[in-house]
């Protein structure tokens, strides 16, 4: 997996999404990134009165198809800038979604 920084991440996006337009899907994920790779033994893991002030909790986004990866990372002091143009591109290339089939009243109450 591939960390680009925001500006990168959110060129790189349209292009995933371009190239999936035919087959395919692009699939985003977002979770709290504390900074650390490895997770840390669950005695030291655990902080009952809240996360310590020396962590920065942050954003990691992923998206993948399923022959490319990309990652960023998303800093608090970021997160308004960043969603705003995120927002921009998801809805632009959300045009190729199906409908969900509905269920026929008519049928499902004989």
């Amino acid at each position: 997996m591939v960390l680009h920084d925001n500006d990168d991440f959110l060129n790189l996006l349209p292009s995933l999404f371009e190239d999936s337009r035919q087959t395919g899907s692009v699939v985003i994920t977002m979770k709290k990134y504390d900074g650390h790779t490895k997770p840390k033994p669950s005695a030291t893991n655990k902080y009952p009165h809240g996360a310590p002030e020396s962590a920065v909790l942050s954003c990691l986004i992923r998206a993948k198809t399923p022959k490319k990866k990309i990652s960023t990372v998303v800093l608090p002091k970021d997160v308004n800038k960043f969603h705003m143009q995120f927002g921009t591109i998801l809805k632009a290339n959300m045009d190729g979604l199906k409908k969900a089939p509905r269920p026929n009243k008519a049928k499902a109450t004989h």
